[in-house]
């Protein structure tokens, strides 16, 4: 029986995570709530992010946590694809947030995702805690981390903090990254077409986008300040995905979902095209094979296979055979 993509293609690699191109920003309970019922009809294509750091009311920080973990741990929760934003290294809150979240429901959440990352020996420190927190807890999973890359020292560590253990994904933050060059970066490079050609805000992307991908991470794009104009939104996302390499982009209104899926997911040409090369290496046993008068081997197929399951991921529809012989 021929091998498995996995097994024939990439042996002894750490595979490269196949997550969703989008996550949702939520901070209110109420919004939360909304947000799962949009993820159930959308059938689990988007990412939640339950936001600790700016969703928290000043004072309230610890019921905000337990909230979060309520939330977790309700029955919107129908796909475990929920993941939560604590506090930054340098507020005092981060650890009372970890406290709270990994025992409450750290075989639950999605992933924990870390704030204005300035030094990879900070993210080392919370990475380490938030491990320690889980085995005291009987937690027997590693939580993925995510890693907002928003200040000047954050790009300058970029490489190192990627090659964290349990880093999953370097998110590049907008916003802050601007604001941190004290005007020599104009407010108008917040949005597009400044943020993809500004030659400062362009070469951190760029870079962000490199050490994830050479770590095995996944890169994932700043929010679009349009927020119902789909059309603007969904050519945001493609430039992001396209030019600049990254395969994840934040959400934080319900109508950027749609456009952000639909941008950085899998054409349907190129998923059948997958299928059909798959299949034939597949039955030669991941040997050289030919298609539509084009040679393909490994090379080729890795690249196949990962679009394969990234379409999977989106719910992009299947054929049955294709199912049988790598997804059952």
């Amino acid at each position: 029986m021929p091998r498995h993509p996995n097994e024939a293609l990439f042996e002894g690699e750490k595979p490269f995570p196949i997550i969703p191109v989008c996550e949702h920003f939520a901070g209110t309970e109420e919004r939360i709530g909304k947000a799962f019922e949009l993820q159930a009809k959308m059938g689990g294509v988007f990412d939640i992010t339950m936001d600790c750091e700016d969703g928290a009311p000043t004072g309230a920080e610890k019921a905000h946590a337990e909230m979060v973990v309520r939330m977790q741990q309700s029955g919107l929760n129908k796909f475990n694809m929920a993941g939560v934003r604590i506090h930054d290294y340098t507020n005092a809150h981060w650890k009372d947030d970890v406290d709270i979240i990994v025992p409450g429901a750290g075989e639950r959440v999605a992933y924990i995702t870390v704030p204005k990352t300035t030094k990879a020996e900070q993210l080392a420190e919370m990475i380490e805690y938030i491990r320690e927190k889980g085995a005291k807890a009987g937690i027997k999973r590693e939580i993925p981390i995510h890693a907002l890359m928003e200040t000047h020292g954050a790009l300058r560590q970029v490489w190192e903090i990627a090659a964290l253990p349990n880093v999953q994904v370097l998110d590049f933050g907008l916003m802050d990254f601007v604001s941190a060059h004290h005007g020599a970066i104009p407010s108008s490079a917040m949005r597009s077409p400044g943020q993809f050609e500004h030659a400062l805000l362009h070469r951190a992307k760029a870079e962000t986008v490199a050490a994830a991908l050479a770590n095995g991470v996944v890169p994932a794009h700043n929010v679009t300040l349009e927020l119902k104009d789909t059309e603007f939104i969904f050519n945001d996302a493609k430039r992001a995905h396209d030019q600049f390499g990254f395969l994840r982009q934040w959400s934080i209104y319900p109508a950027q979902i749609e456009p952000i899926t639909r941008a950085m997911s899998p054409a349907l040409p190129e998923v059948e095209e997958a299928e059909a090369i798959l299949m034939k290496a597949y039955a030669a046993d991941w040997g050289p094979v030919q298609h539509e008068g084009s040679l393909h081997d490994r090379a080729t197929y890795r690249y196949y296979w990962e679009q394969l399951q990234r379409a999977r991921v989106m719910n992009i529809e299947i054929p049955p055979t294709i199912k049988a012989a790598f997804f059952s």
